[in-house]
């Protein structure tokens, strides 16, 4: 017969079961909540070694929240799944410019994805921005290019894009751009893992 067990004991057992799993894995202490909730939403023990971190960048990634910093994601998605409560309260918002129609409509008419329209739309955004990418390599390309030109400054890139085509390529440029950035290198990632790397933020400066 199955247990009856409390939403929030749920999460603790979750937890409790990957820190058993991982044995005698040494984490980085600063990273490791951020790696132990992105298996927790993906069950993928992979991440230990996909995920990769520019110096100090959950630091800046707190700090910036901490300050009031916008997410920008690349789907509706990954914004559901931010936790905008938390965010509201230190000031913050979530942006996806995915669906607006004008940013369709430019796509369309320059014959490039909605994504890079999105990024470029971004960074007209006047406050410091975290940009959350989990489905779109086309939005990291565009991060990185306005990136170089010196138009967008990112507090931090999440880059965690999910598939095949340019998106071990896209991730490898934003490690090797100015940024701080948290990317799953390889082909795995997805907006899940993006939304949940946000939370690992959020959730270490309301604990």
């Amino acid at each position: 017969m199955l247990e009856t067990i409390k939403p929030a004991e749920i999460e603790k057992r979750s937890f409790a079961i990957i820190t058993e799993l991982l044995g005698d894995t040494v984490l980085d202490p600063v990273q490791e909540p951020v790696i132990k909730r992105v298996i927790h939403t993906t069950a993928d023990f992979s991440y230990v070694e996909n995920l990769t971190f520019s110096d100090h960048a959950v630091e800046k990634g707190i700090e910036a929240l901490k300050n009031g910093c916008d997410i920008v994601t690349d789907t509706q998605m990954a914004k559901a799944g931010i936790n905008k409560t938390i965010l509201g309260r230190l000031g913050g918002h979530v942006h996806c410019f995915m669906s607006d129609p004008e940013v369709a409509a430019e796509a369309k008419e320059r014959g490039v994805t909605r994504a890079m329209v999105s990024m470029e739309r971004a960074a007209k955004l006047e406050k410091p921005c975290i940009f959350a990418i989990g489905n779109a390599p086309t939005a990291l390309i565009s991060l990185h290019e306005q990136i170089l030109a010196g138009k967008m400054q990112p507090a931090l890139v999440i880059g965690v894009p999910v598939g095949f085509v340019n998106v071990v390529e896209s991730k490898e440029q934003i490690i090797a751009s100015p940024v701080p950035y948290i990317v799953a290198r390889g082909r795995k990632g997805g907006s899940n893992v993006a939304a949940a790397i946000c939370n690992a933020l959020l959730y270490q400066i309301t604990r």
